[in-house]
């Protein structure tokens, strides 16, 4: 995650550029943007952003490409839904690599791996959820915001080894035993940290989780 710009040459850092402007498209027509004219939630969704910013910011790696940071992407997608997520998602990469964190060629590569991919993710946790699982704000808590959050991480973190074996910037066994372990550990953080997030925020601040709906989760239990 956070690729340097360096490690990859132009035509892939272009050639990402293309699946990127068809989501931020479909994201620009189909957003509910209604929904940030409503009372404090633009402000919400800001802060949100610029939370998320200092959490990419605290990294750890070892090597060139090869860093771990927490994502926080389950929460906004939970919180927004998955085109607001992947919209926020993007701009909290702009803040990280006008920061330094990453190169603006990697940008669309990078924008792929930590805003489209987990936002997507996480949603399509969140509808299975719905559909296949009883109406239970456990299951919601726990398998919606905890487990979707691992899942997102580990997801994020195969799909990141997958794409620097691909292009052959490091060999696959190294990653496989130096750089995809860590994401379990990875994973089981972004559970807490989302899990925690979306509990307190469904208690305190519910009018926050755009996803959470008290009729279904809440009442006549």
């Amino acid at each position: 995650m956070n690729i340097p710009a360096d490690l990859f040459n132009d035509t892939w850092a272009y050639v990402a550029w293309l699946p990127l402007a068809a989501v931020w498209l479909w994201c620009l027509r189909t957003a509910p943007w209604r929904r940030l004219a409503e009372e404090g939630q633009f402000n919400v969704w800001l802060g949100a952003i610029v939370v998320l910013m200092l959490l990419w910011s605290m990294k750890a790696g070892v090597r060139p490409g090869l860093n771990l940071h927490l994502l926080g992407a389950t929460t906004l997608t939970l919180m927004f839904g998955r085109q607001l997520a992947i919209a926020g998602l993007s701009l909290v990469l702009v803040g990280v690599t006008l920061n330094g964190g990453a190169g603006w060629q990697a940008y669309a590569l990078n924008a792929l791996l930590m805003a489209v991919l987990p936002g997507f993710l996480a949603f399509a946790i969140l509808r299975g959820v719905e559909r296949w699982l009883p109406a239970n704000f456990f299951i919601y808590i726990f398998i919606a915001a905890f487990f979707g959050a691992a899942l997102s991480a580990l997801v994020t973190g195969a799909a990141s080894t997958a794409l620097l074996a691909v292009a052959g910037i490091y060999p696959l066994e190294m990653l496989l035993d130096d750089y995809l372990p860590y994401f379990l550990l990875l994973g089981f953080s972004e559970a807490w940290l989302n899990g925690a997030a979306v509990t307190l925020m469904v208690v305190y601040f519910p009018q926050w989780v755009g996803t959470f709906d008290d009729r279904r989760y809440l009442w006549n239990k």
